[in-house]
């Protein structure tokens, strides 16, 4: 997780407008009236940001099987036998029925008969998910084709990253106005105003153009895609004047 703040302080006297300079500076102290007409309500207002960075939580893998017969029943027998095998591996291991899903194809090859049949699983344990191809590849050798991983973000695992990064820009400014309001002789009471400003949304590589990390060498492993959130809030605090308490 990576934030960044930015803290400019100006004490600004009841009844005197800032300029435009000054309110994009990201803190503003002021004097402002509110309800009653006799007491003055101190704030200061703050910005803070935030970024969350999440890899993929899910993979689908493709498994096929397929062979060629001279009778339908030959051929449906031969991949029904290798298809069994392979959904007994997945369920030896746990994995849920609504993660997988079958596909049957039959049709004929000339004077042949071929039957197709294809697994797809999801998976959220990648480790499990190696298990599964190398027991697969070791026990149907050529007969099995498995696919390489295509990995993606789960919508849980997006919302979840998404609301990580609203909630740790606020802890951020909520960070800069205490430190601020300490420094200004003053306490910090509760929020008056909380405002998501600005979210961002990137994949890796795909905005900043990998970070500069040079002409790596390539690799036979898929790669783990990552999403990045950002969020800008700007939220405003109640101040408290603790030397007059001190009286």
């Amino acid at each position: 997780m990576e934030s960044q703040s930015r803290v400019f302080a100006a004490i600004v006297p009841a009844g005197r407008e800032l300029s435009g300079n000054e309110k994009d500076q990201g803190l503003e102290v002021r004097a402002v009236s509110r309800q009653s007409p006799g007491k003055c309500l101190r704030e200061v207002q703050v910005t803070g940001t935030a970024e969350v960075r999440c890899q993929a939580d899910r993979a689908s893998v493709r498994v096929s099987v397929g062979n060629s017969k001279e009778s339908v029943s030959e051929a449906t027998h031969s991949v029904s036998r290798r298809l069994g095998y392979i959904l007994q591996a997945l369920r030896q291991h746990d994995i849920r029925e609504e993660d997988t899903s079958v596909r049957r194809f039959l049709h004929r090859d000339a004077d042949m008969y071929r039957m197709d049949a294809e697994v797809i699983v999801t998976f959220s344990d990648f480790e499990k998910m190696e298990r599964i191809c190398s027991i697969l590849l070791e026990k149907l050798d050529k007969s099995v084709f498995v696919g390489t991983p295509e990995f993606y973000h789960s919508a849980e695992c997006l919302s979840q990253m998404r609301l990580r990064a609203c909630v740790s820009a606020v802890e951020n400014a909520q960070l800069k106005a205490s430190k601020v309001s300490q420094l200004l002789g003053q306490s910090l009471g509760p929020p008056l105003l909380v405002r998501e400003d600005e979210t961002k949304e990137w994949r890796n590589n795909e905005d900043n153009g990998g970070g500069g990390q040079g002409s790596a060498a390539p690799s036979h492993f898929p790669s783990l895609p990552a999403v990045t959130a950002s969020s800008q809030v700007s939220v405003s605090f109640s101040l408290r004047d603790t030397s007059r308490k001190m009286r």
